[in-house]
């Protein structure tokens, strides 16, 4: 049976977009860490969405790419190859990001989108949940961990990010520096971050999650499955609060300095999963109650988040680096928090907008003729 969008999970996007936009206001778009200033507001921020917008990203886009394949095989047809080629064109947009944000995470899903094609041929989702909980145990950070301990060189060295990609660069170089150091350098420090601190691992975890979400119809029904929600938002919600207490423990009682770094990276991912859990159960349940409308609005930008997160860095990019306005150290955590969640609404609100004549957003369009291969698609909606 083909599935119609739902509206909830566009909204749940919008949330994630919000997030993720959030922190990157907060980080400057990468220059916060030039000259870090760790006050409460970036504290509240950074504990509110970061690690838990870009998961809540993950889990919708393996939602998306098994709905996609449902619909075309309730049609007769195999989307497989189209699919893929849909995420070559999504790794293009990446890399046309990255010419302004080094940060980009399209080319990230894209590729990991690409090697979980396969997945889709497995039937049981007992094996893709189990599958999941191996990527998500990330067994590859306590190898490092136990390495570290061991005196390993290779995993007591720095992780890349640390040391590839110049900030100087953003915040004083010209476009074209800017251009061809996050292209270079900065990608390697992307790719270094995404994969040395098991964000990638992470991402095919939720990917086969969102994926079961999707056979499982957990959102298109979730309006009759509010109980399993609730028992969801309080399994996060436990774990969330147990994750900090392993922190303070860890805190209280430190690693062996060798391991400090891969413990960091264990006890981070620990902290951000349950809550990305709690938040995404308890979204669906106001979603399914009366206090809809506080989120209602979320929707429209979450049917153009492609349009909208590459639009966000072509226009903060030059307003806070160093060939635009260089605003990165003018302003502080709390205003630049502010500063995101005026222009989010502003966005949400121009994309209200567009859909009133649009079917799809800018570059949705785009993606959609391209993955198509046709320019027949249609783009506007047909006047009534």
């Amino acid at each position: 049976m083909q599935q119609a969008r739902i509206t909830m999970v566009d909204a749940l996007r919008g949330w994630a977009l919000l997030g993720l936009f959030v922190v990157h206001c907060v980080e400057r778009f990468e220059l916060f860490w030039l000259a870090p200033q760790m006050d409460d507001w970036y504290y509240w921020v950074f504990a509110l969405f970061a690690g838990k917008a870009f998961a809540i990203f993950a889990l919708l886009f393996g939602f998306s790419f098994a709905t996609i394949m449902a619909n075309e095989r309730a049609r007769g047809g195999d989307f497989t190859r189209r699919f893929a080629w849909r995420l070559l064109l999504l790794l293009g947009f990446g890399t046309l990001h990255v010419v302004f944000y080094r940060g980009d995470i399209m080319q990230v899903l894209a590729v990991v989108g690409l090697l979980l094609i396969p997945f889709d041929r497995i039937r049981s989702d007992r094996a893709l949940l189990v599958l999941a909980a191996l990527a998500l145990v990330q067994l590859p950070l306590w190898y490092r961990l136990w390495a570290a301990g061991d005196g390993q060189a290779w995993a007591l060295a720095q992780p890349l990010y640390f040391s590839w990609g110049s900030l100087p660069t953003l915040a004083e170089g010209s476009f074209g520096a800017v251009a061809l150091n996050n292209l270079g350098p900065g990608s390697v420090g992307k790719w270094s971050f995404y994969i040395e601190n098991g964000r990638a691992m992470e991402i095919v975890g939720l990917f086969l999650i969102g994926m079961v979400l999707q056979r499982r119809r957990l959102f298109a029904d979730a309006g009759v499955r509010r109980v399993f929600w609730l028992v969801v938002a309080l399994a996060g919600a436990v774990g969330w609060l147990a994750a900090q207490g392993i922190t303070q423990w860890v805190d209280a009682n430190p690693l062996d300095p060798a391991q400090a770094q891969s413990g960091a990276w264990l006890l981070e991912q620990a902290r951000s999963l349950p809550a990305m859990v709690f938040q995404v159960a308890v979204f669906v349940l106001i979603w399914h109650s009366p206090l809809q409308v506080l989120v209602g609005w979320l929707a429209a930008p979450g049917r153009m988040t492609l349009t909208l997160y590459i639009f966000q860095s072509i226009v903060f990019a030059p307003l806070l680096y160093g060939y635009g306005f260089g605003w990165w150290d003018d302003l502080s955590n709390a205003q630049m928090a502010a500063v995101g969640i005026v222009a989010f609404a502003l966005q949400a609100w121009g994309a209200a907008l567009w859909f009133r004549a649009y079917r799809y957003g800018p570059l949705e369009w785009l993606w959609r003729a391209g993955t198509r291969t046709t320019l027949t698609v249609p783009f506007k909606k047909a006047v009534s």
